[in-house]
């Protein structure tokens, strides 16, 4: 298999190097991922200055850009071979709710799976960041599973691993992306000049997070799979709109 990794974190995370290892092993690996922390850039595109990408020490490419212009540019135009799979993390951090609206990890993903290519985002759901292997196990068996019986189209899946050992893992789990409250106030404090700043608050507890939900299946320690979908379309809205408009 051919794959592509990117991520939010940047190409010196460790959740990247760790995932790089564990899919070499299935194929041939490529990494093209942000040259620093973009993480909340969601799915923003650079189109006002030219993208440059460097080879780093360890091998990966380097891109002054968002997690989007990564795949991007790798997919379009740096990559001899287009990928078989494109996995984006292993994020320090969990990607669930409403989160995947601003997450850089879910966003190159999503520009894989919008080039037509099978993307997985995967992120370890704790700030700790202690058992990456256990996001590296679920990633093995991602493309396990994938190799015995490939989706007949591209597909788009979110995928959350509680940060613990992994022989602790529950199993893998279908889910529904849950919600959270408004996020907490912004921060204000002062910079060296006397200048008001804020820096903005944190995303605030879940609001939905009964049975079913990523936030659910992650708290109880098995590993959420959400399939997502790109149509934003209001379905149910479009008749009552269209009275509206003709009354």
């Amino acid at each position: 298999m051919n794959f592509l990794i990117s991520n939010d974190d940047g190409y010196f995370a460790p959740g990247i190097a760790a995932l790089a290892e564990t899919l070499s092993r299935f194929g041939s690996v490529t990494v093209v991922a942000p040259e620093r922390d973009r993480s909340g850039a969601s799915n923003s595109l650079t189109l006002d200055r030219p993208l440059i990408a460097r080879r780093a020490a360890n091998g990966f490419f380097s891109v002054n850009g968002t997690p989007t212009d990564c795949v991007h540019l790798a997919i379009t135009g740096l990559m001899e071979q287009r990928p078989d799979m494109v996995f984006s993390g292993i994020n320090h951090g969990p990607n669930m709710g409403d989160d995947t609206l601003y997450s850089g990890t879910v966003a190159a993903a999503t520009e894989a799976y919008l080039l037509g290519v099978p993307a997985v985002a995967l992120s370890l759901a704790g700030k700790p960041g202690r058992h990456f292997a256990s996001a590296c196990r679920v990633a093995e068996q991602l493309v396990t599973r994938w190799l015995a019986a490939p989706w007949r189209t591209p597909a788009l899946l979110n995928v959350n691993v509680p940060d613990i050992a992994p022989e602790q893992l529950g199993p893998l789990q279908v889910t529904r992306l849950g919600r959270r409250h408004h996020a907490e106030p912004v921060i204000r404090s002062q910079n060296p000049r006397g200048e008001t700043v804020y820096w903005v608050g944190g995303v605030g507890a879940a609001q939905d997070a009964g049975p079913g939900t990523d936030f659910h299946t992650v708290a109880a320690g098995a590993v959420s799979l959400t399939p997502l979908q790109l149509d934003l379309t209001a379905h149910s809205a479009l008749d009552p709109f269209s009275a509206w408009l003709a009354s």
